[in-house]
């Protein structure tokens, strides 16, 4: 009944998303059947990603609760058992989102069994029209609900996060690329600041921003052009580089930046058109040698699927907080490891993002080489006993093993935090 419920909801939301991509996102006129991939795609799509067979007995949501402390907002959720998991939100989207946590997502949760978590992520998007609002004013309150709820079920069986979500650990171990986030400063400048960085994180791979972001101009001008060959020289062979233009060009912009990326030996070519400009997407991989990277901004598994099936990336970039939780994220990693293709998931910055990240990957064989490093904030105080959550000298992280989340934040620090009213 629940596999039948869940397919059935699957089926629902896929035609309705559908239905409603405009044409040029649904790719060249033609019958679902055409693409062979499809099929493939969606027996994936139907497989449980949440190791329910841990449990085995329900475990009743007796409480859910948005808690708010200077720019801090946590989630704490109990059973009626008394077993407790909390989860660090985005804080930067929740101090806007939070309305729709507390009126919109935690009404829903009360008194329903957590094992149900895969039916629960998908039915709340139908509780009170939550659909109408898709993206992250639903994925980011919802994701930091599903990080609760996994915790405190890893807490209760003993097993992390990424065992919950996975059928084994792959990567025990995460090696990091230092990013560089800036724009609007020089190719020269640019070369210093990740220089310094590296130099920090001991990373063995790099990425930066490219053009101007979603089609503005780019500040100084020719910066891009200047900025790959030097990276390439300053950093040597060695060293794995790619770039994110966060959808900087169009297609006859893109192409030569991602040949001229080629020819300096790039790892991946991210964003090189608007996010959602699917077929633009296609036309540049297509065009190119160097892989298309992408997904941080996608809010649609059927999009996604689109992009998948039809080529259109070679490395998913999902985001844990954006795409609303690890259940959601997983399906698309299936996916892309169906068909050949890496996952290398976005990150948010603030509260305990690059954690969350990291139990992910730990659940997934189709990971990149290297992941996203951004240190976490200092002003959150937490112990970890098995990881220093720091990268060590070779640029490399241990994935936390305790259970849950593997980390305990202060108490003192929780009590205070303000619970949030709607």
């Amino acid at each position: 009944m629940q596999t039948s419920r869940r397919n059935l909801l699957k089926t629902a939301i896929s035609a309705g998303a559908a239905a409603a991509l405009p044409a040029a996102a649904q790719g060249k006129p033609c019958r679902v059947g055409d693409n062979p991939n499809y099929a493939k795609l969606d027996e994936i799509l139907k497989q449980p990603v949440f190791r329910r067979e841990f449990f085995k007995s329900p475990v009743i949501i007796e409480s859910l609760e948005l808690l708010h402390y200077e720019k801090s907002y946590l989630c704490r959720v109990r059973s009626k058992d008394g077993a407790e998991g909390i989860s660090i939100s985005n804080s930067q989207q929740m101090q806007a989102l939070y309305p729709i946590f507390v009126k919109r997502m935690q009404p829903f949760f009360m008194g329903k069994d957590a094992l149900d978590l895969e039916d629960l992520l998908e039915e709340v998007t139908v509780y009170q029209s939550n659909y109408k609002a898709t993206g992250l004013a639903i994925w980011v309150p919802l994701a930091t609900i599903e990080f609760a709820i996994l915790d405190m079920l890893g807490r209760m069986s003993g097993k992390s996060i990424g065992l919950l979500i996975g059928d084994k650990i792959y990567n025990p171990n995460i090696a990091v690329y230092q990013a560089n986030g800036e724009r609007y400063i020089t190719a020269e400048e640019t070369i210093d600041h990740l220089k310094r960085d590296v130099e920090i994180s001991k990373a063995k791979a790099i990425k930066f921003k490219l053009g101007g972001r979603m089609s503005h101009p780019e500040t100084p001008a020719g910066r891009s052009e200047k900025l790959i060959p030097l990276a390439r020289k300053t950093f040597g062979d060695k060293m794995y580089i790619s770039a994110d233009a966060n959808g900087s060009y169009n297609v006859a912009e893109a192409i030569p930046i991602g040949k001229l990326m080629q020819e300096y030996k790039y790892a991946f070519f991210e964003e090189p058109v608007p996010f959602d400009w699917y077929e633009e997407t296609k036309q540049v991989a297509d065009a190119l040698k160097i892989p298309i990277a992408g997904g941080e901004q996608e809010p649609s598994t059927h999009n996604f699927r689109w992009l998948i099936g039809n080529n259109g990336l070679a490395i998913t970039q999902q985001d844990m907080f954006y795409f609303g939780g690890m259940v959601r994220c997983m399906r698309v990693a299936r996916m892309a490891h169906a068909m050949g293709k890496l996952t290398i998931p976005h990150i948010s910055s603030t509260g305990l993002g690059y954690v969350y990240m990291m139990h992910f990957i730990s659940a997934i064989p189709n990971s990149g080489p290297y992941h996203e490093f951004k240190e976490f904030n200092n002003s959150l105080p937490y112990h970890c006993e098995t990881s220093t959550l720091r990268s060590n000298d070779e640029g490399v992280i241990k994935v936390p093993t305790g259970p849950g989340l593997g980390l305990d934040i202060d108490p003192d620090y929780i009590k205070k935090h303000v619970v949030v009213k709607a």
